[in-house]
């Protein structure tokens, strides 16, 4: 991990914000990390951290130790934080002090013997066959008339496209024109960690997706050309966030009340596809997971909706 620091740390400039810098540019490089993971999930774990430093009247990384990470933590707490909340930004700065202590820029790392707050289970938010039937039908439902029908066309595309692959929507939305192969019908798709999957993705998708490309694409690029797979009115590439505003208005209309994630979809591929009895290992291949453990969540919603089932219907549940 070392890139050649200095042989003692220094007590100049040994304030968080003089490394922060040094060591996100350490996640892209060496751990090869999206710019949005590190730009935003890091950095704010890290800024928060430096607030609460601030606030201690804390300038200098070496006067950090395990009690001053405690107090950090009961600091959080007092925010009303979930316990998966503060895990993460432990797990942030654990990360950050392992860095700083391999450049040789600390004397020793305080998260060291530092506990990771007892995590509840969460299971994932999951929508019904129907629910996803009725998201479907209202984004086909969309006026095809209006100025914004080539639009509403490619959001009605990428739904369809998430609920068959089940990829994230930060894969989705990054998609390159030529991840698709419209003769094995697959997307090849580069996940975390810039690890590449094969997915299937259906004769339904298959065909939305050709619809798409071969007259409502050219019509969004107006003779512009780009790489990306979907695009915009402007023709650029689509936004995680702007596809995110499109589906909670979709899924109002829709009539779906339940609090619902930029992941719902991702989330009921999956769970559908072991309630009908696909195997956890072929799910596993389909969502990238590096870890089975983390597929594994969903036999979780599967056994949760079972429960319901048995004590509704069952005499005696």
């Amino acid at each position: 991990m070392a890139t050649g620091g200095a042989d003692t740390p220094s007590a100049q400039q040994s304030s968080l914000y003089s490394y922060q810098d040094l060591y996100l540019k350490y996640l892209s490089a060496a751990r090869r990390l999206a710019p949005n993971t590190y730009n935003k999930s890091y950095r704010y774990d890290l800024n928060t951290f430096a607030d609460f430093l601030q606030k201690q009247s804390i300038d200098d990384l070496n006067q950090i130790d395990r009690s001053t990470i405690r107090d950090y933590i009961s600091w959080c707490r007092k925010k009303s934080l979930s316990s998966r909340s503060i895990s993460r930004r432990i797990s942030t700065l654990r990360g950050f002090f392992r860095f700083l202590l391999a450049e040789n820029h600390i004397y020793t790392d305080p998260t060291s013997m530092v506990e990771h707050p007892k995590l509840g289970r969460v299971l994932p938010k999951t929508l019904t066959i129907g629910e996803v039937d009725s998201l479907l039908a209202v984004s086909g439902k969309l006026d095809r008339g209006n100025p914004l029908a080539a639009r509403n066309h490619v959001i009605h595309v990428m739904l369809h496209l998430l609920y068959a692959t089940g990829l994230r929507v930060s894969e989705l939305v990054k998609l390159p024109l030529i991840s698709f192969n419209r003769h094995s019908g697959n997307l090849r798709i580069l996940g975390k960690g810039r690890k590449e999957r094969l997915v299937p993705i259906g004769e339904q998708a298959v065909h939305l997706l050709e619809e798409y490309l071969d007259h409502i694409r050219p019509r969004l690029l107006h003779g512009r050309t780009s790489p990306a797979l979907f695009i915009t009115m402007q023709g650029k590439a689509m936004t995680r966030t702007r596809y995110w505003q499109i589906m909670k208005k979709l899924a109002l209309q829709a009539g779906i009340k339940k609090e619902i994630s930029p992941h719902a979809l991702r989330h009921s591929f999956a769970t559908h596809l072991l309630e009908n009895g696909a195997d956890l290992r072929s799910v596993q291949l389909m969502l990238g997971h590096s870890d089975i453990s983390t597929t594994q969540l969903y036999t979780h919603v599967e056994h949760s909706r079972l429960k319901s089932i048995h004590k509704k219907f069952h005499p005696r549940g």
